[in-house]
C-alpha cells in the first residue's frame, strides 16, 4: 500500500518578460538597458525593464520621466502585446505539457501542481529543470522557478534567485528557508507595516515567528495579523487551478459612435471603476488583478492586465491602474467603440502603500467615505456622486 502523495507546487516566473522578448527579437537591444512602457516626454509609466536597466534603479510602475532621468541612454520601447501574448501562449503550452494542473495568474507567471509526477520526470528539481529547458528551447526566454509544498513557498522560492533561478524547498526546510528573509519579502508587507514591525524590534521572519497571534492581531488587525502569523510558519494554500464562486467582476460601456476624446474615455473609465469598486465592497471581495478591455473598429478587441502587489477594492486604485494600462497601450490614438474594466483573483488586503497606484487604502477615513458613498448610491441610485467630485456624464 502506497502512502499519501507529497504535495509539490511549482511557480514559474518569466524574467523581465516584455523586455526579454524585445532583447530576443532585436539584436540591438541585447546587453543594453531596455525600458518597455510609455515614451519619454509623455505621461505614463514603466511596464517592465531589462535587468541592465534595473542597475540604474528603474522598476515597473515608475513614472517614465523618472526612468529617463536615471538612464537617458536606455532603449525606450512601446509595448507590443501581440508578440508578448504569443510568447506567453508558448510558455503555457510548455507548462501544460508537463502538468495537467496549471493556473496562469498573469501573462508572465503561473502555478503548477507537480505532485505525483516523480515517476514520469524524476525529482521536483528535475521537473523544474525540465520546465526551464523546454521554455528556453521553445521561446528563447529564461524563467525563474520555485518549488515548495504550497503556493507561498513556491512563489518566494521563484523570487529568491532571479533571474534564471531554480530553488526547491522541502517541507522540512521551510523554516530554514524563511528565517533570514526580510519581512518585505512577505505578501502584503509594505512601508507602513514595516515601520510597525521595526518598532517592535522585528527584522526578519525568524523573529516574526516568535510573536504570538494575539499580539500581531492587536498591532495589525485580525486579517493582517493572521496573515503574518501564517506566513512566518510557511502556511499557505496548496490548491492550483481550483477556484470557487464568482471569479471576476466587470463593467463595460459601448458608445453609440467610436470615441477618440481622452477626456471622455477617462470619465467613462472612472465611472466604471466606481461601479466595479462598489460591487467588490458589496461582495466583501478584494482583487489582485485589474483588467482593461478595449474594442476598436471592426470588433477588434484587446485586453490588458496588471497584477496589484496588494489586493484592493477602492475606486481610485482600480481607475488609476486601468488608466495607466490605457495610456501605455498602443491604442491611445485609435477610436474606441467599447471600454471596460474588470477585477479578478481575490485576495486579502494589506499595507496599500505597497501599491504604487493606490493612495491610502488602509486609511480609515477614506474607507468611511466610500462606505457613505455606497450607502448613498443604494438610496439615490448610481451616477450621482463619486468620492470628492460630482460624477461627469460622458460627452455625446
Amino acid at each position: 500500500m502506497t502512502g499519501p502523495i507529497i504535495r509539490w507546487i511549482m511557480h514559474v516566473d518569466m524574467d523581465a518578460f516584455f523586455a526579454a522578448v524585445e532583447q530576443r527579437d532585436r539584436p540591438e537591444c541585447r546587453g543594453r538597458p531596455v525600458v518597455v512602457g510609455a515614451q519619454p516626454g509623455r505621461r505614463g509609466v514603466v511596464s517592465t525593464c531589462s535587468y541592465e536597466a534595473r542597475v540604474f534603479g528603474i522598476r515597473s510602475a515608475m513614472p517614465i520621466s523618472e526612468a529617463y532621468r536615471r538612464c537617458p541612454d536606455a532603449i525606450y520601447l512601446k509595448p507590443d502585446m501581440p508578440r508578448y501574448s504569443e510568447a506567453s501562449r508558448q510558455v503555457l503550452e510548455v507548462l501544460e505539457s508537463v502538468s495537467p494542473v496549471v493556473e496562469p495568474v498573469s501573462v508572465d507567471e503561473a502555478y503548477l501542481d507537480i505532485s505525483g509526477l516523480e515517476r514520469l520526470y524524476g525529482s521536483p528539481r528535475s521537473i523544474a529543470g525540465l520546465v526551464k529547458e523546454r521554455i528556453w528551447q521553445r521561446t528563447g526566454l529564461s524563467c525563474s522557478v520555485g518549488v515548495g509544498p504550497n503556493r507561498l513557498i513556491a512563489k518566494l522560492a521563484s523570487e529568491h534567485d532571479k533571474p534564471d533561478g531554480l530553488i526547491v524547498v522541502a517541507a522540512e526546510e521551510i523554516e530554514t528557508f524563511l528565517d533570514p528573509m526580510p519581512l518585505s519579502n512577505l505578501r502584503g508587507v509594505g512601508p507602513r507595516t514595516l515601520k510597525t514591525v521595526q518598532h517592535l524590534g522585528i527584522k526578519n521572519v525568524r523573529q516574526l515567528r516568535t510573536m504570538p497571534l494575539d499580539l500581531l492581531s492587536s498591532y495589525f488587525g485580525e486579517k493582517m495579523g493572521g496573515s503574518l502569523y501564517r506566513q512566518a510558519r510557511g502556511v499557505s494554500s496548496d490548491r492550483v487551478g481550483v477556484q470557487g464562486g464568482r471569479q471576476s467582476i466587470s463593467k463595460e460601456t459601448t458608445f453609440n459612435q467610436d470615441i477618440s476624446d481622452q477626456d471622455q474615455l477617462r470619465a467613462t473609465l472612472r465611472s466604471l471603476a466606481s461601479e466595479v469598486g462598489r460591487s467588490l465592497r458589496k461582495a466583501g471581495l478584494k482583487c489582485r488583478v485589474v483588467t482593461l478591455k478595449l474594442r476598436l473598429g471592426g470588433f477588434e478587441t484587446h485586453t490588458r492586465q496588471r497584477r496589484l502587489p496588494v489586493a484592493g477594492d477602492l475606486d481610485a486604485t482600480l481607475f488609476r491602474v486601468a488608466w495607466e494600462l490605457f495610456v501605455t497601450s498602443s491604442f491611445v490614438d485609435r477610436p474606441v467603440r467599447l471600454i471596460g474594466l474588470g477585477a479578478s483573483e481575490w485576495g486579502e488586503g494589506g499595507d496599500a502603500n505597497l501599491d504604487l497606484f493606490a493612495s491610502g487604502e488602509n486609511d480609515e477615513r477614506e474607507r468611511r467615505l466610500y462606505s457613505m458613498l455606497d450607502n448613498a448610491t443604494e438610496r439615490f441610485g448610481k451616477g450621482k456622486l463619486s468620492l470628492g467630485v460630482l460624477a461627469r456624464k460622458p460627452k455625446k
